[in-house]
């Protein structure tokens, strides 16, 4: 009897954690919220493109549908400001003169730049304003702002039509042209893209961020040739020649001016920045490439905390 009351119980240490994760591995199981591959991110995004599209076409549907107009607000929006521009800057300040089809020339540079000031500010507000969605939900977090960023490239389509409208009446034919209009905005809608994941990583651990944008898109806005011709004052001597760079290859500007030249027969190829084209893809790539390797490094700190 006192010989089995002395027998130590077996051992119950935990066991080792190489042997939990072997055997995890060897069932299947994964930590939950994991990164995964980038390869592996690319194939679960894609796989889930249905619901981006149709998440981006929701919002969309709905950012107007408390106002008695509707969808004519997504129009009317770009050309009321429109009009406060071309009052401002082209009748008080004189911006007009010198600018052949200045109000065609004018609404262009609005409304493309209305494409990535809200393609930045919805991409910026992507997680922290939908953290209910990323806690509820296992899926790939780029889906959030690239929906946004597609949101208001669907938004632009429909601006488009009264900007063909606004051509037409201003004596600004048809020409073969327009076609490239198709492979500017597919640039444009990758670099959005790629800038809105970059402002939804750092929007995601600093919300603040989100009132500080619309200051640093005003001024980016200022200084991209929406309501004058950068061509015309980089023709001018007194500018340093590091600014009037800076001007050229400004990505806002770059993809206003390829535009303005595929849809006004007045803006000739002269008035481009050197190497328009390269430069239009280069921002592209580097944004868009490098804005999802951003993104996705932090895939699983989204939602925590």
């Amino acid at each position: 009897m006192s010989q089995v009351l002395d027998t130590p119980p077996p051992s119950s240490a935990p066991a080792d954690e190489d042997d939990l994760a072997a055997l995890a591995a060897h069932h299947g199981l994964s930590v939950s919220g994991a990164r995964p591959t980038l390869p592996e991110y690319v194939r679960q995004l894609w796989a889930r493109r249905h619901f981006i599209t149709a998440f981006a076409t929701a919002k969309l549907t709905a950012q107007y549908s408390q106002a008695k107009l509707g969808q004519v607000w997504q129009v009317m929006t770009p050309l009321l400001n429109a009009a406060v521009y071309y009052f401002i800057f082209g009748i008080l300040l004189g911006t007009k003169r010198g600018v052949p089809d200045y109000i065609p020339f004018l609404v262009t540079g609005v409304f493309i730049w209305t494409f990535t000031q809200s393609s930045i500010m919805a991409g910026t507000r992507a997680i922290s304003g939908n953290l209910g969605l990323v806690r509820a939900l296992h899926f790939p977090r780029a889906a959030l702002p690239i929906s946004f960023a597609l949101q208001q490239l669907q938004q632009l389509l429909f601006s488009m039509a009264a900007l063909v409208v606004i051509l037409l009446c201003f004596g600004v034919p048809v020409s073969a042209s327009w076609l490239l209009a198709v492979p500017v905005l597919v640039l444009q809608f990758t670099f959005n893209a790629g800038v809105s994941m970059i402002m939804a990583r750092m929007g995601a651990k600093t919300p603040d961020i989100a009132q500080l944008m619309p200051f640093v898109l005003r001024t980016w806005m200022y200084v991209s040739g929406v309501m004058w011709s950068i061509d015309k004052l980089t023709n001018k001597d007194h500018l340093p020649h590091l600014v009037t760079v800076l001007l050229e290859t400004n990505p806002a500007a770059v993809y206003i001016d390829l535009m303005r030249f595929s849809l006004i027969d007045s803006f000739h190829a002269h008035q481009l920045p050197p190497h328009v084209w390269p430069a239009a893809v280069g921002w592209a790539l580097v944004a868009g490439v490098g804005g999802f390797i951003y993104f996705w490094k932090a895939e699983e700190t989204y939602g925590r905390g």
